[in-house]
Parts: structure tokens; sequence; C-alpha cells
């Protein structure tokens, strides 16, 4: 075994036995990410919903779905830890809101990410999925929307894209050159780093 791989099991071993996550091993909650030495895709979410931590399944909702499509991947592919490495910001469900789910906790991905990366040493692209991950990746303030818009700025490393809620269909409709500009390029990017 690789010393990145065998970092990879130290670092999930740590992840479940932090403090912090307490809460989380008396629920005999699992964290929810995968990453592996060989990934060539960063996926950089938001946080687990209920089904994926209930599952222990990353993107196993309407959403997943969705972002598979975007992709142009199948889901055999997507599911391939040796080309996605799926890391939310926060790797537990952080529980139901008032409007939907809480947020990530705000320095969760500080603290596991760099580590995590750092043993993946083959990312060639890395999504940032919604404005958590857009704004502790890019250090932006403004709007998802400009972020987004602004997409080909990251490229070819880096692409922001808008969360594949099926909520977001309103998000959608006002803005189809989402469809016409981002998605190919997406496309793209994925081929490109997965060849």
């Amino acid at each position: 075994m690789s010393s990145t791989a065998s970092d990879l099991e130290r670092i999930r071993s740590e992840i479940t036995a932090d403090p912090d996550n307490a809460w989380a091993a008396a629920a005999n909650y699992q964290p929810i990410y995968v990453a592996d030495t060989a990934a060539r895709i960063a996926i950089v979410g938001q946080a687990p919903g209920r089904k994926a931590q209930e599952s222990g399944i990353p993107w196993n909702d309407a959403s997943g779905a969705r972002l598979i499509d975007w992709l142009g991947v199948d889901e055999t592919t997507f599911r391939d830890p040796s080309r996605f490495a799926l890391l939310p910001m926060d790797f537990y469900y952080p529980g139901k809101g008032r409007h939907g789910d809480l947020p990530p906790r705000r320095d969760f991905a500080a603290r596991w990410h760099p580590r995590i990366l750092q043993a993946m040493p083959h990312i060639k692209l890395t999504l940032l999925i919604g404005s958590y991950a857009q704004q502790h990746y890019l250090g932006t303030r403004e709007s998802l929307t400009a972020t987004v818009r602004r997409f080909a700025d990251h490229l070819p490393a880096v692409l922001p894209l808008v969360h594949p809620s099926p909520l977001n269909f309103r998000w959608l409709a006002k803005n189809p050159w989402y469809e016409t500009e981002v998605l190919p390029q997406l496309r793209q990017c994925v081929r490109a780093a997965l060849a």
C-alpha cells in the first residue's frame, strides 16, 4: 500500500474519532466522502443529504442523478473512486433547518480537505458545486450566479457549478446560458481529465 493510500485510511479514522464528530459516531454515521489516490476529478459539494447519510452513498438522490447527467458520464464511471473524488464541505448530514438543510460546519473543510487532497496527486479538475465550496476555494464574495457566469476565469483546473438540485429549476430557467455554455464546457473538461 502506498503512503498516500495509507494516509487516506488514517485521515478517515481520525475524522471518525474526532470529538467534534462524536454526535455522528453516536448515531452510527460514517463520514460521507470518496477519496482515492488515483482520482482525477474532485467534486466539492455542500454536505451530504439525509438519504446519502443513511445509505452511506454520496449524491444518492435526484441531485446526484442530475449531476451525473451534467458530467456526461454513466453511474459506474461516477462511482469509480479512481476517477471521481467526492468531497463535500462537511462529511456529515448537518440536519434540517427552517428552509432546507443546515449549512456545512464552517471550519470542517479547512481542517480536512488539504490533507485529503494532498494524498490525491492526480487531480486534474476540481468542480465547485454551490456557494459554500466556491467561497471556500475561490475566496469569492460575489453571488453564486456571478461566480458561475465567470466560470471561464477559473479554467482549466477549476469549474464552479450551480447545485444540481431539482429545486434549482427557477435558477436554471432564468439563466439559460448555464445549459448552453457551462454544461458543454463541463463535459469537455471531464473528458479531458479522465483521458
